[in-house]
């Protein structure tokens, strides 16, 4: 792919990540956090290379796994469409070594692996495509 084509598409990407960003602030506001990371997660551009993409989008996703404090309401809530994309962003989180994220990541794990079972760390694991 073009170098040029990768860029503009980034660029594309960049704005879809800002829109997001002010819709989850919305609903962070409306004390709706199981919301916000739904959005946070629909969309995420795994398949970019670009590591602004990337990066610009964990930013979001942390916003929101930060607000989550009811674990039961999240999986009462959260379609298993999200368990992958899920895990992959705890696992991102988990290599920041910043301790409340990795509090936070470590819970959220033990009860999405109670959840989803062990193949969902496998997949996320084993994906070296589609990383965030």
């Amino acid at each position: 792919m073009d170098a040029h084509v990768e860029a503009d598409n980034a660029e594309a990407i960049i704005t879809r990540i800002e829109h997001k960003s002010n819709k989850i602030e919305t609903l962070l506001k409306q004390y709706k956090p199981i919301e916000a990371l739904k959005t946070a997660l629909e969309g995420s551009p795994p398949k970019t290379k670009d590591e602004r993409c990337k990066s610009a989008n964990w930013i979001v996703v942390h916003r929101a796994l930060m607000a989550i404090k009811d674990l039961d309401s999240l999986f009462s809530a959260l379609d298993a469409e999200y368990y992958d994309i899920l895990m992959k962003y705890l696992y991102r989180g988990l290599s920041t070594g910043d301790r409340p994220t990795c509090d936070q990541c470590l819970r959220i794990h033990e009860r999405l692996t109670e959840k989803a079972g062990l193949g969902c760390i496998l997949r996320c694991l084993a994906d070296t495509v589609n990383t965030v």
